[in-house]
């Protein structure tokens, strides 16, 4: 277009001759005009290529940004369909997790219902034993209190008794070495008298001396009247025969009848209680010694007054257990 316009303006030159001024100089003009807009082009022109240039570098660049874009979007889709896949596996497995583990839990369940129903069966047990532990801790209380009462009853009853040994060997102490003898044992008072003491051989009349010594038994019986006395005969295992006296039977009719006698020896004691008295004949069955010797007999043919508490209160205590 440019070569055109010079083309143009130098045919307008060769025929200026043939031209006014006017018409040359306007042509002239314009020329000049042509030429600045020819240069204002060219400058444009040069900004274009420099523009296209900068522009052909940002399209390769964004070019080269949009394959690495595109790289990472595939890396991306193929990381998401991965993932997809094992995000559908582990959504199966926690499916199959979730059942397994509601029916693990509905087993648990089951069988804490059914320890929570034997923990109940047990607390239940617990507590009525617990019950009956306390009611036998109470009646335990009970009983050792009653016990109490009963060893102190004892205790007293045995100081008693040991008092009244005491009392009767003061008592008989003129007749020691003469056949009497006092002991305690068993919880009571034994006051023996060999038959040397009281009897002549074959009679139940008490002599002289033994009614003295019995005498002096029924005094201190008479200061404790809450005494039952028994007062048993005993004989060695030589026979009777005949009629001796008024007519003894036997060993056993004799030990009754020697018994008795002191019974009614005591009785003249009006402070003693006929009714806490007690006579029996034990014969040749209970020695204390062999019959097979003179010594032996001697020591078996005796009176024992046997001296026991009233056990009353203790009996009575006894059956309450």
């Amino acid at each position: 277009m440019i070569k055109r316009t010079i083309l143009g303006v130098v045919l307008l030159g060769m025929m200026s001759s043939c031209v006014s001024k006017k018409i040359y100089n306007d042509l002239e003009n314009k020329y000049t005009d042509l030429k600045k807009e020819n240069r204002s082009l060219t400058d444009e022109n040069d900004e274009l290529h420099k523009a296209n240039a900068q522009f052909d570098s940002i399209n390769k660049s964004l070019t080269a940004e949009l394959s690495k874009i595109k790289a990472e979007k595939d890396k991306l889709q193929s990381d998401c369909a991965a993932t997809a896949s094992n995000l559908k596996t582990l959504q199966d497995s926690y499916a199959a997790l979730e059942k397994n583990s509601n029916d693990a839990l509905e087993t648990n369940m089951n069988k804490n219902r059914e320890l929570l129903a034997q923990l109940e069966a047990k607390q239940k047990a617990l507590a009525a034993e617990q019950d009956r532990l306390n009611k036998l801790k109470n009646d335990l209380a009970s009983s050792t209190q009653r016990l109490n009462e009963l060893e102190s009853m004892i205790a007293a009853k045995d100081a008693s008794m040991k008092k009244l040994k005491e009392t009767l060997s003061k008592a008989l102490n003129a007749f020691e070495g003469k056949g009497l003898t006092v002991e305690q044992k068993n919880g009571k008072v034994y006051v023996s008298m060999e038959n040397k003491l009281l009897f002549q051989t074959g009679s139940w009349a008490v002599g002289t001396e033994g009614r003295k010594a019995v005498v002096e038994v029924g005094k201190v019986l008479a200061q404790n009247p809450d005494i039952t006395v028994l007062i048993e005969g005993h004989t060695d295992n030589d026979k009777i025969f005949g009629a001796i006296g008024g007519g003894v039977e036997n060993n056993w009719d004799l030990s009754t009848k020697r018994a008795t006698a002191i019974v009614n020896i005591l009785g003249e004691n009006a402070g003693i209680q006929k009714k806490n008295l007690t006579a029996a004949g034990r014969g040749e069955f209970a020695p204390i010694m062999s019959n097979d010797t003179p010594e032996g007999k001697a020591k078996n043919r005796r009176i024992e007054i046997i001296l026991t508490p009233k056990l009353d209160e203790i009996s009575k205590m006894l059956n309450e257990f």
